[in-house]
C-alpha cells in the first residue's frame, strides 16, 4: 500500500506540474533579417509527448505595426512552428500574449495588444513528436517591412501535462511533395540543394507518405519565390530540377512537358485554391498558352505544408512561351527580331528601360518594361536596341491620329486576339495585378513575308484577384462594378503602360471584344460551366483543404489579401462566397463590356467554333467520333475540368475515335488542330 501511495507522488511530481523557462531579450531589427531570442531548457525527465509537453509561449513585444511580424518557435530538434504573422495590421504591441493550444480563440481573431491566450496559427502541438526538449529553444521574430521597429521585452516557454499532440499527415488523394535540405534553411536567394521526392501513384490511386517516389526522386535548387507571398506563413518556392552533377536536369513532372524550372505556388492567400488554375485554365480553353499546373499537398523536412499548385513557370521553350530562342551572336537582321518576353513588373535600371510615351490617362507616370527574355543579364545592346525600338513604333502608331487603321495602326504590331482574350480573363477576375506587376509580353520573330508580332499573355498571378479588396475603389466594390485596367487611377507600385485605355478608343476593338465576350458567354464563360470547374475542383480537394485548413488556421480570418466581406468559417462557405462573386462579375461585365456583336465572325484562336470539326455522339457515354469534310485532324487532346489531359493522339486523317468509358461522368474538353493552324475546342459531355 505504501508502495503504491509512493509510485503515484512520483507520478504527481514528474507529470502534474508545469516548469517554465524564460528566454533572451533584446531589440527586433527592421531589415527583415531573422532575430533569434533563446531560451535554455533543462530538467526535464521525458521526451516531448501529449502526455507530457510544450504546452504554452507567452511574450510581450513592443512594436508600432504589428502585422510586420513573423514569430515562429524553433526545438532543439529543429521543429519549427508559425506561432503568428501578419496579425494586428497597424495596431501597437503584444502584452500579456500567450499562445496556448487549447485556448478558444484564435491569435487571428485577437486585436492589438492582444492580451491573454490565443490559439497560434500552426500547432504547437508538434512540438510533442517524441523528441527531446532539453536543449536551446528559439522564438524567431522577422520584421518583414521597414519604419516600424521594436523590441522583445520578454517571453517564455511552458511544459505541462495533457497537450496538444502532433498534427499527422499520411497520406493524400493528391501527388505528395516531399523536400529535405539536410539542416539547411531555404531562403530568398541563393538557392540551396535539396532532396525532392514526388509520390503520385495514379489518378484515383491513394498516395502515402511512405510510399516510395515514383515520379521524382533527386536533387532540386530551391529558393523562395514572389514579393508579398514570402511574407506569409506558408512560402511559395523556386524549384530547379537537377542531376547528380548539380547540372539542370529536363524531365516531364505530373503529366505535364519536360523542363527543369518549376514552382511551387503556395495557397495561403487563395482559400478555394483555384484563383490561379481557374484563370489558366480559361486562357488554355481560349486557345493561348497558359502554365501547366497539378495540386499537391507538400511535406518540407518531416513538416506538414498544405495544399501547393506544382506549376510550370513561364519562360521561353517550345512546350511552354512557343518564341524563337534568341543567342547574344543574334543582333542584326531578321535573327535580332525575336523572340523576346517582356514584363511590367518591379524593375530597376539595370533590368528595364523607360518607355517614351506615359499612359494617355496618366501623362505624369512613367513606365518601365522588364527584359524577361534574353535575361537582362544576356541580353546584347542591339538586342535591347530592337525590342525598345520595336515598342516604341507600336506606342508611336497606338497613340497617331490614325491608330485604329488596321494597315499603319496598332493592329500593325499586335496580335490583336491575345490582347482581347488576356483582357477579358483578367478583367473577369478583376485581377490588379494583371495589368501593372504581372504582365507579361512576348514577340515572335519576323519572318521573309510578315513582322513578327506582340502578344498579350501570358496570364499570371491571381491570388489578389475574383475577391473584394479593400485597398483601391476600382477592387473593393462589392456588386462586381469596375474596371481593373485602369489601375492606374489607384496610384499603383508599379505603373501601367495603359494601353488599354487607348486600344478602347477604337470601336472595332470593342466590337471585337463584345464579339469574343458573347462567343465565351455561351461556353466557357457560362455560368454553368464555371461552376461546375469549382464544383469539381472543389471536391478533389475536399479531403485535403481540411488538412490545409488545420494546418493554417486561417478559415473565417481575413489573412493574406485585405478583404472587404466577411471571411466565411468553412471551406464550403468560402466556395459559394467564390462563385456568388464571379456571377457578379459577370453580370455586371455583360452589360458593360463596349462595342456589339451583331454580325461579328470570329477567327484564330477561338473556342468552339465547330465549322470545320464534328464531335459526336455529344453527350456521350461509350464512343466518341471525330471527322471533318476537309482538313486533316494533326492533333487530338481531351482535357478535365481541372485541366488534366487525358488523351492525346497525332496524325488521325479526316477522322477518328475515342472512348470515354475510363472517364466519370462530368463535362470534358475535346481541343483538335487541324491544317492552316486550324484550332477548335469542343465542350463534350459524358454520361454514363
Amino acid at each position: 500500500m505504501k508502495k503504491t501511495y509512493f509510485l503515484t507522488l512520483l507520478f504527481v511530481s514528474i507529470f502534474g506540474y508545469a516548469q517554465t523557462f524564460s528566454g533572451s531579450t533584446g531589440l527586433i531589427s527592421d531589415n527583415g533579417q531573422a532575430n533569434d531570442f533563446t531560451a535554455n531548457v533543462t530538467g526535464l525527465t521525458t521526451p516531448l509527448t501529449p502526455g507530457y509537453g510544450l504546452k504554452q509561449v507567452c511574450m510581450r513585444i513592443n512594436h508600432t505595426y504589428d502585422s510586420d511580424l513573423v514569430v515562429q518557435l524553433i526545438a532543439p530538434d529543429g521543429t519549427m512552428v508559425n506561432l503568428f504573422s501578419g496579425v494586428g495590421g497597424a495596431g501597437d504591441n503584444f502584452t500579456n500574449t500567450c499562445l496556448n493550444q487549447s485556448a478558444t480563440t484564435s491569435i487571428n481573431s485577437g486585436s492589438p495588444p492582444f492580451n491573454g491566450t490565443f490559439k497560434p496559427q500552426e500547432t504547437i502541438g508538434n512540438f510533442n513528436n517524441g523528441s527531446s526538449g532539453i536543449g536551446q529553444w528559439k522564438l524567431r521574430i522577422y520584421d518583414t517591412y521597414p519604419a516600424d521597429a521594436g523590441i522583445l521585452i520578454n517571453w517564455s516557454v511552458t511544459f505541462g501535462p495533457n497537450v496538444a499532440g502532433p498534427f499527422v499527415f499520411t497520406s493524400s488523394n493528391l501527388p505528395i511533395v516531399t523536400l529535405n535540405t539536410a539542416g539547411q534553411t531555404i531562403v530568398d536567394s541563393p538557392s540551396i540543394i535539396a532532396n525532392m521526392g514526388i509520390i503520385y501513384n495514379g489518378v484515383g490511386v491513394v498516395n502515402t507518405l511512405t510510399d516510395v517516389p515514383t515520379e521524382y526522386n533527386g536533387n532540386v535548387a530551391i529558393e523562395y519565390r514572389g514579393n508579398y507571398s514570402q511574407s506569409l506563413p506558408q512560402k511559395p518556392y523556386a524549384l530547379e530540377l537537377r542531376d547528380v552533377n548539380n547540372l539542370e536536369l529536363n524531365l516531364p513532372i505530373l503529366g505535364m512537358p519536360l523542363e527543369h524550372d518549376w514552382c511551387l505556388i503556395a495557397n495561403y492567400n487563395d482559400k478555394v485554391f483555384m484563383r490561379n488554375t481557374l484563370a489558366y485554365k480559361l486562357a488554355t480553353e481560349m486557345g493561348h498558352y497558359a502554365t501547366r499546373s497539378q495540386f499537391c499537398e507538400v511535406v518540407v523536412n518531416g513538416s506538414y505544408q498544405g495544399v501547393y499548385v506544382f506549376m510550370e513557370t513561364i519562360k521561353r521553350d517550345n512546350n511552354r512561351v512557343d518564341v524563337s530562342r534568341l543567342d547574344p551572336i543574334e543582333i542584326s537582321g531578321l535573327d535580332v527580331t525575336g523572340g523576346y518576353i517582356l514584363k511590367n513588373d518591379y524593375w530597376d535600371a539595370t533590368n528595364s528601360w523607360q518607355l517614351a510615351y506615359h499612359p494617355i490617362d496618366h501623362p505624369n507616370f512613367n513606365v518601365n518594361l522588364v527584359y524577361d527574355y534574353p535575361k537582362p543579364s544576356t541580353i546584347v545592346p542591339e538586342q535591347k536596341t530592337y525590342i525598345q525600338g520595336f515598342i516604341n513604333e507600336f506606342e508611336t502608331a497606338l497613340y497617331s491620329t490614325n491608330y485604329a487603321d488596321p494597315a499603319v495602326g496598332y493592329q500593325k504590331y499586335i496580335d490583336l486576339d491575345s490582347f482581347i482574350d488576356y483582357f477579358i480573363v483578367n478583367e473577369l477576375a478583376r485581377n490588379n495585378d494583371g495589368f501593372k506587376k504581372s504582365s507579361y509580353f512576348h514577340k515572335t520573330k519576323d519572318n521573309l513575308t510578315s513582322t513578327g508580332k506582340l502578344y498579350a499573355g501570358p496570364v499570371w498571378d491571381f491570388d489578389w484577384a475574383w475577391k473584394n479588396i479593400n485597398e483601391c475603389s476600382i477592387f473593393a466594390a462589392t456588386d462586381g462594378s469596375g474596371w481593373a485596367h485602369k489601375i492606374n487611377d489607384c496610384n499603383p507600385d508599379v505603373n501601367s503602360p495603359g494601353w488599354y485605355v487607348r486600344l478602347l478608343q477604337d470601336p472595332n476593338f470593342q466590337n471585337r471584344l463584345r464579339c469574343r465576350w458573347d462567343d465565351f458567354r455561351t461556353t466557357i464563360l457560362s455560368n454553368t460551366a464555371l461552376n461546375a470547374y469549382i464544383d469539381e475542383t472543389a471536391i478533389y480537394l475536399n479531403e485535403a483543404q481540411a488538412r490545409h485548413f488545420e494546418k493554417w488556421g486561417n478559415l473565417g480570418i481575413s489573412t493574406g489579401t485585405p478583404e472587404v466581406d466577411a471571411d466565411p468559417a468553412t471551406f464550403a462557405g468560402q466556395i459559394t462566397k467564390f462563385k456568388n462573386w464571379i456571377n457578379s462579375r459577370i453580370t455586371w461585365l455583360d452589360n458593360n463590356i463596349p462595342g456589339t456583336s451583331v454580325g461579328c465572325t470570329l477567327g484564330g484562336n477561338q473556342l468552339e467554333n465547330p465549322t470545320q470539326f464534328r464531335v459526336f455522339p455529344n453527350p456521350s457515354n461509350q464512343l466518341v467520333n471525330l471527322s471533318s469534310s476537309s482538313i486533316e485532324i494533326k492533333e487530338l487532346k481531351v482535357y478535365n475540368q481541372l485541366g488534366a489531359e487525358l488523351l492525346h493522339q497525332t496524325n488521325l486523317g479526316l477522322s477518328g475515335q475515342f472512348s470515354t468509358l475510363q472517364w466519370s461522368n462530368g463535362i470534358y474538353f475535346v481541343q483538335i488542330k487541324g491544317g492552316n493552324n486550324t484550332l477548335e475546342i469542343h465542350k463534350l459531355v459524358v454520361m454514363h
